[in-house]
């Protein structure tokens, strides 16, 4: 079965194993380079005061996805959240992406958002998906996108109206 909790720390570096291998794969998200238990600590205790993490776990308390929003920055208004999901590969189409998403889209609710804000890249067809079956609707696209490694993707920009 499994269970969805707010983040806390000692998930980090369970976290931060599930994203690498996410990362090393390659095709689905922005990041390109792997990430220590420590960074993602560190990401969570930002003091961010509008950000919630939350993580699905199974009987065993392994972490199997982690979603979190936060404050979108320069490029969205102050009502928009910026949301990022990852599950474990292999555990897609489970459920575990949806009950991270009621807890999120609560949580944007009582931190005063108004909207959440996916960006997901062209390529990333499961991810494109995931947020349409949540009921995110197209707004924009990002072109010519230079991801850190150097790689040029395009992002499709999806918005879910709370």
């Amino acid at each position: 079965m499994i269970t969805v909790r707010p983040a806390i720390a000692l998930d980090a570096a369970s976290m931060a194993s599930l994203l690498n291998e996410i990362i090393a794969q390659g095709g689905t998200t922005a990041l390109t380079t792997p990430v220590t238990g420590k960074d993602m600590a560190d990401w969570m205790a930002e003091k961010y005061t509008r950000t919630a993490w939350h993580v699905a776990v199974n009987d065993a308390e392994q972490v199997v996805g982690f979603q979190w929003i936060a404050q979108g920055g320069d490029y969205l208004p102050e009502a928009a959240a910026e949301i990022a999901t990852f599950v474990q590969l292999g555990q897609t189409g489970l459920g575990i992406g949806s009950k991270l998403f009621d807890a999120t889209r609560q949580a944007a609710r009582d931190l005063g958002y108004g909207w959440i804000n996916a960006n997901i890249r062209a390529d990333n067809e499961g991810g494109l998906i995931y947020y349409q079956s949540r009921g995110f609707q197209d707004y924009g696209r990002i072109e010519g996108y230079e991801l850190a490694d150097g790689q040029t993707v395009d992002k499709i920009l999806k918005r879910y109206d709370l």
